[in-house]
């Protein structure tokens, strides 16, 4: 049965090559929207002639991934590759050693590793296939040396399949005026995925910037004014040496409770001296935010982190609820080390001295926490750009500015209980 093997009869739009004169076509979508198999395809398109032994439009390609490992067991073997999509008669042969496919009908694709863009030096095609652009770490040397090696046929052209993350290379080729573009959700594939898979990434990344890259397959820039960039972030992400000196828990109440409310901002973080100068360091080590939560729910979550980490200090925000927080944290545990802390100014004005020391790297991250970051990067000096109320962020401001800017909590070396 041929129907399997027609891919332009059941391919989603996406995956189907745009009209024009085009010279390179992105196609950007989520994991799992079906970029490789539009790859592998475009590829067959490209070299296969009307019977097996025929030649086709195209008889040199290139496939080029970030390693040869990942060219190897993405695009050739992969379930998705070039090995899988093609019929028993036009299947080609993998030849190991020379790291390269051949068709029956003498059409050739060879392999090459992003990492090494030399060995784009020399050779030449009519065709490429580059995945995962995104991520190449070497992109602007590596695609300046294929379009070099692009000069075989009447139309030379190549395919790009990534997802749309922030690679300089990447953001100005797509505004090339000889480049298309498709774009696809995770959800577009939803048929040939597992069962609950989207279902399961989306309850927990959506709307946060790693869900809206890896799902919805979009570019995550910087938003003008931030007082967080996505490199800064990306930057704090790298464990501290040694256990902290002092841990905090910081609470950010909701006004409201209850389904539709804001969320209860919670975060854990700690200082400790690290690095070749010693310096004191902060540390976010939990984010435990709660939505929906009533104030009972917040407030045992925030004292049971504060026995589990042993912290010096809870920390809350008591705007909008006044005494009745601190009463609320001393019915479950009247032991608390409890301090109110009170905003009188703007959320971006209090943030700005946090995001100093980010810049200055005096704060990492134990691990990602995507919709932390996703608040850090919306935030303003005039505000919050993104959805909703900031409550992770607010929480992880009051911690820091605890543990490393308030005069009344300044650390003293030796001393882990301050404040108690």
């Amino acid at each position: 049965m041929s129907l399997p093997w027609l891919f332009e009869q059941w391919a989603l739009g996406h995956q189907l090559p745009p009209e024009g004169d085009w010279a390179t076509w992105v196609i950007l979508g989520g994991r799992g929207a079906g970029k490789t198999r539009a790859g592998a395809e475009w590829v067959r398109a490209q070299v296969e002639g009307a019977k097996p032994g025929d030649p086709g439009a195209c008889s040199r390609v290139a496939l080029v991934g970030e390693t040869l490992d990942q060219a190897r067991e993405v695009m050739v073997f992969g379930s998705s590759g070039l090995l899988a999509a093609s019929p028993p008669d036009r299947r080609p042969e993998w030849q190991a050693s020379r790291r390269r496919l051949v068709w029956p009908n003498g059409a050739v694709a060879e392999t090459y590793s992003a990492r090494d863009p030399e060995s784009l030096r020399g050779p030449q095609f009519d065709a490429a296939w580059c995945d995962e652009v995104g991520k190449w770490s070497r992109a602007e040397e590596a695609w300046d040396q294929l379009q070099f090696a692009l000069r075989l046929g009447a139309r030379p052209r190549a395919v790009v399949t990534t997802t749309p993350r922030r690679n300089p290379m990447l953001l100005k080729l797509i505004e090339a005026a000889d480049t298309v573009v498709t774009r696809a959700p995770t959800e577009a594939n939803r048929m040939h995925l597992a069962p609950g898979f989207v279902e399961r990434l989306a309850a927990r990344h959506a709307g946060t910037r790693l869900g809206r890259q890896e799902l919805e397959g979009e570019f995550v820039l910087d938003i003008e004014g931030a007082l967080w960039t996505w490199e800064t972030i990306e930057a704090a992400r790298r464990p501290v040496a040694g256990e902290p000196d002092r841990i905090v828990v910081a609470v950010d109440p909701p006004v409201t409770s209850g389904e539709g409310a804001d969320e209860c901002g919670i975060v854990v973080a700690g200082v400790v001296r690290d690095g070749p100068l010693n310096a004191w360091v902060g540390e976010v080590i939990a984010d435990a935010s709660l939505r929906g939560a009533s104030p009972q729910r917040w407030a045992e979550r925030a004292v049971a982190l504060y026995h589990a980490h042993r912290a010096d200090r809870l920390v809350a925000e008591v705007n909008q609820g006044g005494q009745m927080i601190e009463t609320l944290v001393r019915q479950i545990d009247p032991m608390v080390s409890f301090r109110a802390v009170v905003a009188t100014r703007g959320k971006g004005l209090r943030a700005e001295p946090v995001a100093a020391l980010y810049e200055q790297g005096r704060i990492r991250h134990a691990r990602v926490f995507p919709e932390l970051e996703a608040q850090m990067a919306a935030m303003t000096v005039g505000g919050y750009a993104g959805r909703g109320s900031p409550d992770r962020l607010d929480a992880l401001v009051w911690a820091i500015t605890e543990l490393m800017l308030d005069p009344e909590a300044r650390l003293v070396p030796g001393i882990r209980t301050l404040g108690r």
